[in-house]
């Protein structure tokens, strides 16, 4: 396992995290055993990982509570972890149990560090986009968990572009802690974030955590184009998401098979070892059921792809050229014409 600088923190963290998004639920209706959740946290660790990410939403706080009785059970040093949780998704009926506001996020925070029986987060992450809440609240709140000691990091989740420049411009005039990661959806057939996001995490020194490096496990290779849905699979569960875009999916899976075979690992491992090798990336996340399926997607970490994989795999994977993007490539080589350049003497 490799470990990789969180944006531009001086904190490091495994390339691959375990995201704890499958933690919970009813066991009688095939929700995860507190055995298995330890299981999984120790697997996570004999592989290197020390990143562990979750949120109070996931399965409402059950993630949390898994995850932190897992730490406790397991006898871990609180050095030797990273934890990251997320706030600002519905965790209840009030008109004040939700959102990004400072009354939500100050009362979120210690019931997360009290389900996770932990003293502080490393990193705390608003979930989503609250369109009601003004930034410089959500901001000042954050800073203030930061200064108290319950908050290491700051970061954001699903947020465009625009608003974490925002976010962090409001930040650098107030001397105030800045956002330093942002979750995204990201996988060989959703590279949208590429568009607007990775140039702005580039230019800002944020880091991106991606999720979903397996299209919600479509680039497992385990749909054929037909459309059958392996039982018991996410994509089974959760048909539409995300919203995979099917036809390039298959057309990725396609290449990956072949890619796969030729260097003998699954199809999954190439999936993320891709994604490990695209610019911006801090850390990929990654949830399993089951100790054998997240042994194998952790072996990503050792793949190495090659100059002609990474050219197939873009090659098919690609995205249209939208506006502004063909108009800049267009426009970009004038900056530097041959006639400006310096004549010898």
């Amino acid at each position: 396992m490799n470990y990789r600088q969180l944006g531009r923190t001086g904190a490091f963290v495994s390339e691959i995290a375990l995201g704890a998004g499958t933690f919970g639920g009813d066991p009688a209706q095939g929700g995860m055993l507190q055995s298995t959740a330890d299981a999984l946290v120790a697997c996570a660790l004999e592989h290197g990982v020390n990143f562990f990410d979750t949120a109070d939403a996931y399965l409402s706080g059950q993630s949390e509570t898994l995850l932190g009785h897992a730490f406790r059970n397991l006898g871990l040093s609180r050095s030797d972890i990273f934890v990251s949780s997320k706030v600002q998704n519905p965790m209840g009926p009030g008109p004040n149990d939700r959102g990004a506001s400072r009354l939500h996020i100050m009362d979120g925070v210690k019931k997360s560090l009290k389900r996770l029986q932990l003293d502080h987060l490393d990193l705390y992450q608003i979930h989503s986009h609250d369109p009601v809440t003004p930034i410089e609240e959500t901001m000042r709140a954050l800073d203030d968990l930061v200064s108290q000691g319950l908050v290491r990091y700051i970061g954001a989740s699903n947020w465009r572009a625009y608003r974490i420049a925002k976010a962090n411009g409001i930040a650098d005039h107030f001397g105030r802690a800045r956002f330093v990661t942002t979750q995204g959806y990201y996988c060989l057939s959703a590279r949208d974030v590429e568009r607007e996001l990775i140039p702005c995490l580039e230019e800002e020194g944020v880091g991106l955590l991606a999720w979903s490096p397996l299209d919600g496990g479509f680039l497992t290779g385990k749909f054929p184009r037909d459309g059958t849905m392996a039982p018991g699979t996410r994509q089974a569960r959760l048909q539409g998401y995300p919203p995979v875009n099917r036809e390039r999916a298959w057309d990725c899976v396609d290449v990956m098979r072949e890619i796969a075979a030729e260097i003998g690992a699954t199809i999954p491992r190439v999936a993320i070892a891709w994604v490990l090798h695209r610019p911006a990336v801090s850390s990929v996340l990654v949830g399993a059921n089951r100790v054998e399926q997240l042994a194998d997607t952790l072996a990503a970490a050792e793949i190495s792809l090659s100059q002609d994989h990474l050219d197939r795999l873009d090659a098919v994977s690609r995205l249209p050229s939208e506006y502004p993007e063909w108009m800049l490539t267009r426009q970009a080589p004038s900056r530097f014409p041959a006639e400006f350049k310096r004549k010898p003497d």
